[in-house]
């Protein structure tokens, strides 16, 4: 179809923004209010969507729930990309600089914190579903940050008997910590004081390695 057969026209939404605005709005009141306090209506008023278009896009609230943390899980890998596959700088600074990324979302969003461990902490105890789900998004991210560690480790920028898995882990439940103790102080200084710590450690072995091969 061409310009002039559009014109005097009204242009039609997208079907998929509808469901894009529903899981946005649901992200950020997932962040301040958690699942249980999520009310369908109260969604439903914020978008200004009608309940029969939210039921056409989602089961019910656990399946729009599901479906916002994999919408999260998409940026998260975006996030991921951007920075673990970054050719201009080293292994270990490219995973700083991903934390570092994600720290300044978290203060432009009033310091909510990260909707897994919010989630998790909310649900893992109640629900399989997103019991696994969560666990699954801790895995993945986990998975991708220690690719980038593994690289560092052929570098010799980390110790060479490192277990890139295991240090990938600590660093996921590590920021998960500092992210609930930063939600409830609305401030940053526990994620710094954990990054500062985790790259100091991990560098200082390598440097008493090196010393110690001397």
């Amino acid at each position: 179809m061409n310009d002039k057969a559009t014109q005097g026209t009204t242009k039609v939404a997208p079907i998929h923004s509808t469901k894009q605005r529903l899981i946005d709005a649901g992200l950020r009141m997932l962040l301040k209010h958690g699942y249980n306090d999520l009310g369908i209506q109260a969604l439903l008023t914020e978008t200004r969507i009608p309940k029969g278009s939210f039921y056409h896009h989602f089961k019910g609230k656990e399946d729009f729930a599901l479906k916002v943390v994999d919408s999260y899980m998409t940026q998260v890998h975006a996030g991921l990309d951007a920075c673990l596959t970054n050719p201009d700088r080293p292994p270990l600074m490219r995973v700083r600089d991903f934390f570092e990324k994600t720290q300044v979302s978290y203060r432009e969003e009033g310091y909510m914190g990260c909707l897994l461990g919010g989630l998790g902490q909310e649900l893992s105890g109640v629900s399989e579903v997103f019991r696994d789900k969560i666990a699954k998004c801790f895995a993945a991210i986990a998975k991708r940050v220690a690719g980038c560690l593994e690289e560092a480790r052929k570098r010799h920028d980390i110790p060479e008997d490192s277990n890139v898995q295991e240090m990938a882990d600590l660093l996921v439940d590590c920021w998960e910590g500092a992210a609930l103790r930063s939600r409830l102080q609305r401030n940053p200084t526990s994620l710094d004081a954990m990054l500062d710590f985790y790259f100091h450690a991990v560098s200082s072995g390598q440097r008493q390695n090196t010393v110690q091969a001397r």
